[in-house]
């Protein structure tokens, strides 16, 4: 396949969108938007956590050179990932926690997410997950280990998130969460993957199978879970996805 300038534009229009919509990065307006450039954009989820993983690296050399303390360099780092991206995926697990802690039916579910207040079960769980966050990246053993868990956190962690695009439905009744897209092609979630290249090839494969049947353990559960208790996903749930799968990737490099 030739691969043309207007094509390669028109790839780079389709990352802004993704860029615009997962940070507070401005982009430009597009002069030829269209509703297929919008339902592409997921696929550059991952892309946009490698630029999100890169900032908060940067953040965490620069404060630990300044500073010369670990837990501040953290707290400092987290701080300016959440501040690029605008806590969106916070905000999803959240809304998430408060849903399906105090509803039962679906469109009960639903309902409480869609509400912006935030209720007991989405404060104590943002306070556990962050706790969890900061806790595994300053007990992480050097440098290069905790810049390796951000990279592979915020990389796969929006990767997994949008897989769920590819087999589950979705489910509408959302105010500001609504995903760009609302289903995803294998192929497309396979080029999303893409990103993740230049990390794996300085991995030794054996020391991430316990980590990748954690992250498919809680793929296929939470898929099991979104069907269960509400017949699909939500941008909420998705939320909650990433946010527990960049746990998850921290908690396994201290192992």
């Amino acid at each position: 396949m030739v691969i043309t300038g207007h094509k390669i534009q028109r790839e780079w229009q389709i990352f802004l969108l993704a860029l615009g919509f997962l940070t507070r990065i401005p982009v430009p307006a597009d002069p030829c938007y269209s509703d297929e450039k919008l339902n592409g954009a997921s696929r550059y989820f991952p892309l946009v956590g490698l630029l999100v993983a890169g900032v908060a690296s940067v953040v965490f050399i620069v404060a630990q050179a300044c500073f010369g303390n670990t837990i501040i360099a953290v707290l400092l780092s987290m701080a300016a990932s959440i501040l690029l991206t605008g806590a969106f995926h916070e905000d999803g697990f959240a809304d998430s926690c408060d849903g399906f802690g105090g509803g039962w039916q679906p469109e009960d579910v639903l309902r409480i997410m869609k509400d912006s207040r935030i209720g007991t079960y989405g404060a104590a769980g943002l306070i556990m997950m962050l706790a969890l966050k900061t806790s595994a990246l300053y007990a992480a053993s050097s440098t290069t280990a905790l810049v390796s868990a951000l990279l592979w956190g915020h990389i796969v962690s929006r990767w997994l998130s949008v897989s769920y695009l590819v087999d589950l439905n979705y489910v509408s009744g959302e105010g500001k969460s609504k995903p760009l897209a609302t289903a995803m092609p294998l192929s497309h979630c396979l080029l999303a993957g893409l990103p993740l290249i230049p990390v794996l090839l300085f991995c030794e494969l054996p020391a991430l199978i316990p980590l990748l049947i954690a992250l498919l353990t809680f793929r296929i559960g939470f898929a099991f879970y979104l069907r269960r208790r509400i017949g699909g996903y939500t941008g909420d749930a998705l939320g909650m996805a990433q946010q527990v799968t960049e746990i998850i990737i921290y908690l396994s490099f201290l192992m």
